[in-house]
């Protein structure tokens, strides 16, 4: 059986510039937020704690009041000035980090406990097929203790979808769950919620939960939206400082632009960047000094490069190791290296940097601070090719 949920296109969440605050705070705890979910779309909050994600999830939900702003759901307003539906008008499926199942009650009557409008044949449909969509069916008469984590996660899933909302709402849902299982339950999850047709915002700490079960996603420091995109553009066009620095494994090395003859040049501690496909001009700086954002993956050990560093920490990943080197003038940089290649903390190996556009920043900018816009050229070997 599949659950047939209908609506109609466009923009299913929007949220507009809203803030929330805290009596006695001195802070909002978000501020000047502006977001939008296309219906189908899973959107997804990270951030480290005390971001805001998990409080503006609470105020689309209808659980918080917004201070200014405005929440609009399916084309209706739920949140504005003098206006705050409350969660149940909303139409929003909540699941909870803590699964919040009740004991005593089998998974068939947990799945119904949001159906008391229907009557005892629609409730009994309702239920197997919210069950047959996350899985679970034929395990109406279980009780929660009898259960996985991660099935008792798919039951307070199902217990969201079976009373059709328009939007469903996932707050940290698998951080109790051991670290395997939360990234095949995040794949199978979107799965399920792709099947359904439903819209859904969802929050997370971990990027690569993000990774795998969202369309796009907000990145969140002190209260404010710092970039709302999908995961390569947040890796590889960081909007601020910030996600460029939470985003994926980097460092921030000093740099400078120089225009040699037709060239622009990124002079760095490892050596001058040539020939990439986007960089900014020398002009985007005071005297072309910047900071350089320099990845894990755009570090390659190579034992014939000139470039040495020293291995000071080393991260077994499986495949790869993660580590992190210091060169001789002090500066450090991550490098993911093929496990095979296992040197010991103390050695020195060969490294060469391999990448097709420099992000930059300010030297010393803030957490919100953008990138200098980069330049689009073609790298020489492309140009030599262009009659």
């Amino acid at each position: 059986m599949r659950m047939h949920i209908i609506y109609n296109g466009g923009m299913e969440l929007s949220v507009t510039q809203v803030g929330v605050r805290y009596p006695g705070a001195a802070q909002a705890a978000v501020e000047g937020v502006t977001l939008g979910l296309r219906t189908g779309d899973i959107g997804v909050l990270i951030g480290p704690s005390g971001c805001g994600k998990t409080t503006l999830l609470r105020a689309v939900a209808g659980l918080e009041r917004i201070a200014q702003g405005s929440i609009a759901l399916g084309g209706r307003l739920v949140s504005a000035d003098g206006v705050h539906l409350p969660p149940e008008a909303r139409r929003v499926g909540m699941v909870f980090q803590d699964y919040a199942l009740f004991p005593h009650l089998d998974v068939g009557r947990n799945v119904a406990f949001g159906l008391r409008h229907l009557d005892a044949a629609q409730r009994r449909e309702r239920v197997a097929q919210a069950l047959a969509l996350v899985g679970l069916d034929g395990l109406q008469r279980r009780y929660p203790h009898e259960l996985s984590g991660g099935q008792q996660q798919r039951v307070a899933l199902a217990r969201a979808l079976a009373p059709q909302p328009h939007l469903l709402l996932l707050d940290e849902p698998f951080s109790n769950l051991d670290v395997d299982l939360r990234e095949r339950l995040a794949h199978e999850i979107r799965a399920i919620i792709k099947s359904a047709g439903l819209t859904a915002l969802f929050v997370t700490h971990d990027q690569m939960e993000a990774f795998a079960i969202g369309d796009v996603i907000g990145v969140m420091h002190q209260g404010r939206l710092h970039q709302w995109d999908d995961a390569y553009s947040l890796y590889h066009r960081p909007a601020t400082r910030f996600v460029a620095e939470f985003i994926g494994h980097g460092v921030f090395t000093p740099a400078r632009i120089r225009q040699r003859g037709d060239d622009v040049v990124v002079e760095t501690p490892l050596g001058d960047l040539l020939d990439m496909e986007e960089c900014p001009l020398p002009s985007a700086y005071p005297d072309g000094l910047c900071d350089v954002l320099l990845r894990a993956d755009d570090i390659v050990h190579d034992d014939d490069a000139p470039v040495k560093a020293q291995i000071v920490r080393k991260a077994f990943r499986g495949s790869e190791f993660l580590y992190t080197l210091r060169l001789a003038s002090g500066e450090t940089v991550m490098a993911l290296v093929p496990s095979h290649h296992n040197h010991a903390v103390g050695e020195w190996i060969g490294i060469r940097v391999a990448m097709d556009h420099v992000v930059t920043f300010a030297r010393g900018a803030g957490a919100a601070e953008p990138p200098a816009p980069a330049v689009a050229r073609h790298t020489r070997a492309t140009a030599e090719a262009v009659p």
